[in-house]
């Protein structure tokens, strides 16, 4: 019996593990005061395209499942659920219509905190193409998403579960 293989399989899920917990956090949070996150309502897969057809184009035609599959890059630095912690990168529940860097729990970048905008589609479709050609000195270090339908998949997926209201 071998164990070298079972042992580092364990290890990379150790290691997978640690990149999702939240950073800053040295002690654990007083949950006794801490008030609990809200929960997510539930929502149906039709409910869910149907969400997704009321954005405007190409948005309401985007992949859901596969831009799930792309926020599996994205998860291990962020949450998109209401009142879910900030970890590498900031909870992006809610961030469609907000301002830059304007979560007050984060510490941003100087870049982000002086980029002024309003996070909206074409930003973030943007921004996913190549953070740090972007937007030069945030500390995303994210590489990129090549594929421009794999970022209008991942834009849509990130509007219908972080709870963006068409206009």
């Amino acid at each position: 019996m071998r164990l070298g293989p079972i042992l580092a399989a364990a290890a990379l899920v150790t290691l997978a593990a640690a990149c999702s917990k939240p950073q800053e956090s040295a002690s654990p949070p007083d949950t006794a005061s801490a008030p609990a996150a809200p929960a997510a309502p539930e929502l149906s897969d039709a409910d869910k395209q149907a969400i997704l057809a009321s954005y405007p184009a190409p948005y309401n035609t985007a992949d859901l499942a596969n831009g799930k599959a792309k926020f599996a890059l994205c998860q291990s630095c962020h949450t998109i659920a209401p009142g879910g912690a900030n970890m590498t990168g900031p909870n992006l529940h809610g961030v469609f219509g907000k301002k830059s860097a304007s979560n007050p729990d984060f510490k941003y970048s100087d870049a982000l905190k002086n980029a002024g905008w309003v996070w909206d589609a074409s930003h973030l479709d943007q921004w996913l193409e190549k953070p740090m050609t972007f937007l030069p000195g945030t500390k995303m270090s994210f590489a990129g998403l090549k594929d421009a339908k794999d970022r209008t998949d991942l834009i849509g997926y990130l509007m219908v579960e972080t709870g963006h209201k068409a206009q």
